[in-house]
């Protein structure tokens, strides 16, 4: 077995017992595709409000801009799939990757210790650990190295597990046997289309992320339009129903990472407890969540929003 194979396979297996998903990589470089697409969406203005995604065009699409010298994209995915969900049925809902802690610092300690072995193992390896907090295309990255294919939602699909993951990368300077795409298994169905709320799928594969629930809920910092009142299906942060409606995720298989477990009052919580949530409370449940991203302030906008 040569260097780069018994490399691979100790990457693989390694992430494989961090308890991820599953692990695919790519060779880094330019990805021609996905270029006149970010420019096409940036050009229509559907980031809205979310300057930042005009930020870093080039790094974007080239991780060898980000991370000096590097050879190699390593894709991680990551079940967050809730066993159970909210129990009363007319409260304001929040979207499932957001029940448990804050999935950046859970999967950042995951590559922090997968650096670690690599290097222990295999010797100077530099590299840098990504979790949707930077100017990499996560999910097209993934795609590259055949862990799933972009979904007319624009979320990545795994024939085996659905979507409900969270999607990460490593990026070193270590030549690794490179994962090749899978095939697109979206069919003629328009489940995701058909049921968006707020019709932010404009056609197959583009979401015109200023119409998102997510958007409205999570990165707009100022008063939510009117024009949209009624059309949030009770989501006071992000929103999941493109993914509850796609056949691939009657695969979902619960998560068996503790720290996405939710605070035990979360689950129970009642529509007037959540409309009368006070600050104690908002930092109690949402100690160490993706929730506290909205601040309090933020998510009692959203819950007002709701009410008729």
């Amino acid at each position: 077995m040569n260097s780069k194979s018994r490399h691979t396979q100790l990457i693989k297996a390694e992430a494989k017992r961090l308890g991820f998903l599953s692990c695919g990589i790519s060779q880094a470089g330019f990805l021609e595709q996905e270029a006149p697409r970010l420019e096409q969406w940036l050009n229509k203005n559907m980031h809205g409000e979310m300057r930042y995604m005009e930020n870093h065009f080039d790094k974007r699409l080239d991780p060898t801009k980000l991370v000096e010298g590097s050879k190699s994209v390593i894709s991680l995915i990551l079940n967050y799939y809730p066993s159970e969900t909210q129990k009363d049925k007319t409260a304001p809902k929040i979207s499932k990757y957001a029940y448990g802690t804050d999935y950046h610092f859970v999967i950042k300690d995951k590559l922090k210790e997968l650096l670690n072995t690599i290097q222990e193992q295999v010797g100077d390896v530099h590299g840098r650990a990504f979790v949707d907090s930077a100017p990499v295309l996560d999910k097209a990255w993934a795609a590259k190295s055949g862990l799933g294919w972009i979904g007319k939602h624009s979320n990545l699909i795994t024939q085996q597990v659905g979507s409900f993951y969270f999607v990460a990368e490593l990026i070193i300077d270590l030549e690794l046997e490179y994962d090749t795409p899978t095939t697109d298994h979206c069919g003629t169905c328009t489940a995701c289309i058909d049921a968006c709320p707020t019709q932010a799928i404009t056609e197959p594969y583009v979401v015109d992320g200023s119409k998102c629930i997510s958007y409205f809920t999570i990165e707009l910092k100022e008063q939510i339009p009117t024009t949209v009142k009624g059309q949030f299906d009770d989501w006071m942060f992000g929103c999941d129903v493109c993914q509850d409606v796609c056949p691939w995720n009657r695969f979902s298989k619960p998560h068996n990472e503790p720290l996405f477990n939710p605070h035990p009052e979360l689950l129970s919580m009642t529509k007037k407890d959540w409309e009368e949530i006070t600050q104690e409370v908002f930092s109690k449940i949402f100690k160490k969540s993706a929730v506290k991203r909205t601040k309090f302030s933020g998510l009692t906008r959203n819950i007002d929003f709701l009410k008729e």
